[in-house]
């Protein structure tokens, strides 16, 4: 046969992980240099990391597929190998591995095999190393075993056992591969198969030993999946190696009972409540929007009213409420909901208004019926009653359904914005922010000023961003200028 009828052409291997293609970083060979199996000729840079790629074949560079900075394909030509014949310079010991390099090393990145993994009787050689490790975990050559006592009478010169009688018996892995895992002198012989720098990387960061792995590659190689599955699902070791020198541990600190974790099972309002904000991030296509707004006058409006009436004081709260009331009549879109199944939106005519209520059993959010009906100062008598009853858990279940808005006074926790859900099944929720001093221009003016931030967060399947800002913009002007509620009350 013939150099080029041996000629052999390395693919650019499947890297995992759904990659595709690869970008060539740099070669690390170049045409005519002669290189073993498993050398890294190339490193190329994935979507998901820079991976050193080492051949499995041996021989004489004849071809580099791609220059550096260009992106190959997984499946497509990477390099051509030539194998030397013996006339040509041949490395010692060539012929003996030839059949070892047609079948290929065995190696893997990241889930991808070079060889078959079939099984017989294979020569071992000297270790060939696949990339430069760190110095605790780098493989070492295994010396050649010493003679064992022998059960019959042996020849007066014995020849000392050769790696190819000593691995005679060794299933399915490459010699190559073999030697390359195989533990440093002293420390026994590993039985699991890890060639993957990164494989290696990915074990020792976590701590796990690849010699309690069950490889699942080519020949029992111990691949990327292997390791994750471990760290997954903390198991007993299927076929622990044994250790001359076990790995020193820090000892557990002496815990007492209050230092175990607490646990709290999802269970009553707390259980309603995940299931009900869980749904609404699954079934709506919420937006959310945003704008700073001046509360000065709003402040100073409500401070009149009370000034004028104290015995029946009005909430910023009840204020709030009836700017979304406003601003609802004007953009009733935002009052609504979607039945899915019926694939059809649903306009609400009365305005059942929730007022998210945090309590000491989680958040609740309580309806005002009708709240349309109400004046601002029933609003705020409403408001008052509905959020202590809340708090005091004593509402019945249906006061805590059927709402077709909600507004959400975030701002009592000292907060400025959120982007809050959205409480299945309405389609819209007023989120107001704390009320604070700022800097503001008043007249072209630097002035200090009370200024909230207001949120809006919408389902976008009832209507489109001119709606919802048209509705909070009509917000952020009530709250600037109360006096334009009159127009509308």
């Amino acid at each position: 046969m013939t150099t080029v009828d041996r000629t052999q052409v390395f693919l650019l291997p499947d890297l995992g992980e759904g990659l595709a293609e690869a970008e060539i970083v740099e070669w690390r060979v170049a045409v005519g240099d002669t290189v073993t199996v498993d050398q890294t000729v190339v490193e190329v840079e994935t979507a998901k990391a820079v991976v050193d790629v080492p051949c499995p074949y041996a021989g004489r560079v004849v071809t580099l597929h791609g220059a550096a900075g260009e992106t190959r394909p997984v499946g497509q030509p990477l390099i051509t190998i030539a194998p030397l014949d013996g006339d040509g310079g041949e490395p010692a010991g060539h012929a003996a591995y030839r059949e070892e390099e047609r079948a290929g090393s065995g190696n893997v990145l990241i889930g991808y095999g070079t060889g078959h993994g079939g099984t017989g009787r294979r020569r071992r050689r000297p270790r060939l190393a696949i990339a430069p490790e760190p110095p605790a975990v780098t493989p070492a050559v295994a010396p050649a075993p010493a003679p064992g006592p022998v059960p019959a009478p042996a020849p007066a010169v014995a020849p000392a056992p050769s790696p190819v009688q000593a691995g005679a018996s060794t299933p399915t892995a490459h010699p190559a591969v073999a030697l390359a895992l195989a533990p440093a002198a002293g420390t026994g012989t590993g039985s699991a198969l890890v060639i993957s720098p990164i494989v290696r990387r990915l074990a020792r960061e976590h701590g796990i030993d690849p010699a309690t792995l069950r490889g699942t590659g080519p020949g029992g190689v111990v691949r990327r999946a292997d390791v994750e599955a471990a760290l997954a699902t903390p198991a007993t070791p299927l076929a622990p190696a044994p250790r001359l020198a076990p790995v020193p541990t820090r000892p557990e600190p002496a815990r007492s009972a209050g230092d175990e974790d607490l646990v709290i099972p999802l269970t009553g309002i707390r259980k309603a409540i995940a299931d009900k904000l869980s749904r609404s991030r699954r079934e709506i296509p919420e937006v959310t929007i945003w704008v700073d707004a001046d509360a000065t006058a709003l402040v100073q409006t409500r401070r009149a009213i009370n000034a004028a009436t104290p015995d029946q004081p009005v909430s910023i709260l009840a204020l709030l409420a009836r700017i979304c009331l406003s601003g609802l009549r004007r953009f009733p879109q935002l009052n609504a909901r979607v039945d899915t199944e019926g694939q059809r939106i649903v306009q609400s005519r009365g305005v059942h208004l929730g007022i998210a209520a945090q309590t000491d059993r989680g958040l609740v959010v309580p309806v005002l019926r009708d709240a349309q009906l109400l004046t601002t100062r029933e609003l705020s008598v409403a408001l008052a009653e509905t959020t202590a009853a809340a708090r005091a858990g004593a509402l019945p279940p249906a006061r805590l359904t059927g709402g077709t808005f909600t507004l959400n006074n975030y701002g009592v926790f000292g907060v400025d914005g959120s982007t809050p859900i959205i409480n299945h099944p309405e389609a819209a929720l007023l989120g107001v922010g704390r009320i604070v001093d700022k800097p503001w221009v008043v007249d072209g003016q630097l002035a200090v000023r009370k200024v909230t931030q207001l949120s809006l967060t919408f389902d976008h399947r009832v209507c489109d961003g001119a709606v919802a800002g048209g509705f909070l913009r009509h917000v952020a002007d009530c709250v600037e200028q109360p006096a334009l509620l009159v127009a509308n009350v």
